[in-house]
């Protein structure tokens, strides 16, 4: 019977997996859409302040600050170009400056909370989470954790390798040539992964696998202080990153699948420790240890998240006291 059901199965699978398709086409065109009109006068934005000097200029008044968590001034610039941009402009200004593996570590964990949050914020506030409060937020931890990696840290002064040099241009026409070039490659990727997220998404949701993905996971999305619901989304923002991972969480919740609260609660542990695999790849490739990447993310967002949740639950019960 268990064989009769799965050939049944199989033979089902092309018209359920082209429904699915068919399901998942419109609303990947929209969330891809709404990335792109954000994601692309952003990146534009921030090439035409790197070309006029500005980002250069903002960082100069953050040097104090980042002698306090022992990191020269100079790399003030790498944290600055990683508020604004992709990992990967990030890595280009850091790899031109002459700055120690231990240097390095700290940049690396301040640049993977705090990169890129014009789009990554806008992607949360459309799931149930303050703009302002996961921007706060970021910054905040970026610098908390770079105090906490600068105390426990042992001194080294071993050199992080020189491997390239930041995207310089002789004029705005080059600027702009970039720029297309750059967002053609961009509008590809966005619209292949949500397209292909999406249809996953539903395949499961087909064939009921996202039950059997979350059970295994429960255990760890209750030490981590997340919602039962929230196992698939906790894969998708660990393996592909935010901006992708919200794009599932914002089909969900516009569907009913998960509540603004529950998703709310995901966006604070995502705002700390997203793109897991990908990002600490990134780095380890860089000679960054992955163990101070993967465990000080993970810890961080295990705190603040039950540092909310604390908070949420004693502002409930002095709402409770008020009205009694």
């Amino acid at each position: 019977k268990w064989i009769e059901c799965s050939k049944n199965k199989m033979k089902d699978f092309p018209a359920r997996f082209f429904k699915c398709v068919k399901t998942a086409l419109p609303k990947a065109g929209k969330t891809s859409l709404w990335l792109l009109k954000i994601i692309l006068p952003v990146s534009l934005f921030v090439r035409l302040l790197q070309y006029y000097g500005v980002i250069a200029f903002l960082a100069e008044y953050l040097n104090p600050v980042f002698s306090i968590i022992g990191l020269p001034g100079e790399t003030a610039i790498i944290f600055i170009t990683s508020i604004f941009l992709p990992l990967y402009a990030t890595i280009a200004v850091m790899t031109s400056l002459a700055i120690t593996l231990r240097e390095a570590t700290i940049l690396t964990l301040m640049c993977l909370v705090a990169h890129n949050l014009l789009v990554e914020c806008a992607v949360t506030k459309k799931t149930g989470s303050s703009f302002a409060g996961m921007f706060t937020l970021r910054i905040g931890m970026a610098f908390v954790i770079a105090f906490f990696l600068n105390t426990v840290m042992p001194q080294s002064d071993e050199m992080f390798g020189v491997i390239s040099q930041p995207e310089t241009y002789s004029g705005l026409a080059q600027l702009f040539t970039s720029w297309i070039s750059t967002s053609t490659v961009l509008i590809v990727t966005i619209v292949s992964i949500v397209t292909a997220l999406m249809i996953i998404q539903r395949l499961l949701d087909e064939y009921k696998l996202i039950g059997v993905l979350s059970r295994p996971l429960a255990p760890l999305m209750k030490f981590f202080g997340l919602p039962k619901d929230s196992p698939f989304l906790w894969i998708v923002g660990n393996v592909v990153g935010l901006a992708y991972g919200g794009a599932v969480m914002i089909d969900m919740v516009e569907e009913g699948k998960l509540s603004l609260a529950d998703s709310n609660v995901v966006n604070y542990h995502l705002a700390i420790s997203h793109s897991l695999l990908e990002d600490t790849i990134l780095f380890a490739a860089l000679g960054i240890n992955l163990w101070w990447i993967m465990g000080t993310r993970l810890l961080f967002a295990f705190i603040v998240v039950w540092s909310y949740r604390l908070i949420h639950h004693f502002n409930k019960r002095k709402q409770i006291t008020i009205t009694v």
